[in-house]
């Protein structure tokens, strides 16, 4: 092949950068949600908002407990109901390792620590469970009624009754 002539090789660079760049080029402002564009009727040319669609309603959640997890909680179930308040939270603690973000789980832990007496504990696991719960009306309708049995064994009636409402509220029975 016989060398290009340095008039053509230029123009073939030339069109290659231009190329280049134009793949490289940002999106006409106009053409995102949220910017402005010049707007013919306003005077002087001055930019109208184009208004940002709404983002997309986040679907519900629901928590679910894994088979191990599961397996677990009606160990602890079985415990809790012998009486066994102890070895039922040490079996619930054993599922909370497995799955250490389940609101289920940590309004369990509460239920035992609840009828073990130990209701303040209820009450940071009732809330610990809320946090966790967002976006699962179940889990946070569970966690408030956890939340308004801890209060409600503390002489806390009124918050009790309070947090009973959030739980209606949440997701009613």
């Amino acid at each position: 092949m016989a060398p290009q002539p340095p008039s053509l090789t230029a123009a073939l660079l030339a069109a290659l950068a231009l190329a280049a760049c134009a793949a490289s080029a940002p999106v006409p402002s106009g053409s995102r949600p949220g910017t402005t564009v010049p707007g013919p009727s306003t005077p002087g040319g001055s930019a109208t908002p184009v208004p940002s669609p709404p983002p997309p309603a986040a679907p519900a959640r629901q928590f679910r407990l894994g088979a191990a997890a599961s397996a677990l909680v009606a160990q602890a179930h079985t415990q809790a109901g012998s009486g066994e308040f102890a070895a039922a939270g040490a079996t619930l603690e054993r599922a909370l390792r497995i799955e250490p973000d389940n609101p289920l789980l940590w309004i369990e832990l509460g239920r035992v620590q609840l009828g073990e007496g130990n209701a303040s504990q209820a009450d940071g696991m009732g809330r610990k469970a809320l946090a966790l719960g967002t976006g699962d009306p179940a889990a946070q309708a569970a966690a408030w009624r956890l939340i308004a049995d801890s209060l409600r064994a503390r002489g806390r009636n009124a918050e009790a009754l309070e947090a009973d409402q959030h739980a209606g509220s949440a997701a009613p029975r």
